[in-house]
């Protein structure tokens, strides 16, 4: 059970615009993380904003990232975001079901290619520790310009932020679908 109660939008009439704008990106729903951040509005409109800039507005396709939400969803135990991302907005994306289990463990799957590859590594490594070696970001450049990696990693870091408030707040499970 959630830390902090979930706020019901329907019953707050002042969140009224700011839940019609979440639920025109979230398939119609406002999703437990936002009736959670509802409790501060202008928080809830920030992280919506931010969240949906990392997601739709940088040069990075779906597919990739798709990969590094579930892959980072694995490495901190995010249950809630891999119910969101497995299967239905990662199979969106072109991410098969095999592919998506394999995450868990990519390394030796023959699914990724080098750039994708690359993507995981910086993944592992930012998620793991604040500091990346050389090994995990030097490779990146063979399939990013600055923009990429810059856009990679803020994605990343937006997704750990975002898993780490999940998990600290115990945030309810979405219903599966």
């Amino acid at each position: 059970m959630a830390r902090v109660p979930l706020i019901d939008p329907d019953d707050r009439p002042e969140l009224a615009e700011l839940a019609g704008r979440i639920r025109g990106k979230r398939r119609g729903n406002v999703i437990n993380v936002y009736r959670t951040l509802l409790h501060s509005p202008p928080l809830a409109e920030s992280w919506f904003d931010h969240i949906n800039q990392v997601r739709w507005g940088t040069g990075l396709d779906g597919r990739l990232r798709e990969l590094v939400i579930i892959r980072m969803g694995h490495l901190v135990g995010s249950a809630y975001v891999l119910r969101q991302h497995v299967p239905r907005l990662a199979e969106a994306e072109g991410v098969s079901r095999a592919e998506c289990d394999a995450l868990e463990d990519w390394s030796p799957s023959d699914f990724f290619d080098a750039r994708e590859r690359a993507a995981l590594a910086f993944v592992d490594a930012m998620t793991v520790s604040p500091e990346v070696p050389d090994a995990a970001f030097d490779p990146l450049r063979d399939h990013f310009d600055d923009r990429g990696i810059v856009e990679l990693g803020v994605m990343i870091a937006a997704y750990i932020a975002h898993s780490r408030l999940l998990q600290a707040l115990e945030v309810d499970l979405e219903p599966a679908v």
